[in-house]
């Protein structure tokens, strides 16, 4: 397993670039979703480039009360059906399944989201995953 970032909610892509390059952040790089609307901007400090934050801004502006504007852990799994199968041999609600083999939600005890992303290509849709449902909010 290896981490690979931080997702934290913006109200203002411009503010929290200004801010975090005070910080000592550079940015490494932008995406804008157009069908999602949303832009994702991936700071780091300057030689921790694999430490990343990635900065979410949704187009459509929502409040973020009681610091729901803190995302969601990442962490780039071998295989991320047996990863599923162990968390959920544990009691682990899979939040939102990897039906396309490349990423799936869960939430720790505090309810803080973790995704797990597949590493490299992903893996072939196989079930129980392509059926399941999304549970819960993730």
């Amino acid at each position: 397993m290896k981490y690979l970032h931080t997702m934290v909610r913006v109200s203002s892509l411009e503010d929290s670039i200004a801010f975090y390059n005070v910080l000592g952040l550079v940015e490494l790089r932008r995406r804008a979703d157009e069908k999602g609307r949303y832009t994702n901007v991936f700071m780091a400090a300057p030689g921790d480039e694999a430490a990343a934050l990635e900065l979410t801004y949704n187009w459509d502006v929502v409040p973020y009360p009681d610091g729901r504007n803190f995302g969601h852990l990442a962490y780039a799994v071998d295989d991320i059906y047996d990863v599923c199968n162990r968390m959920i041999a544990h009691g682990v609600t899979i939040n939102r399944p990897p039906r396309e083999g490349r990423m799936a939600f869960v939430r720790s005890p505090d309810g803080i989201s973790v995704e797990l992303l597949q590493a490299g290509g992903a893996l072939g849709p196989c079930e129980p995953w392509v059926s399941m449902p999304n549970t819960g909010t993730w």
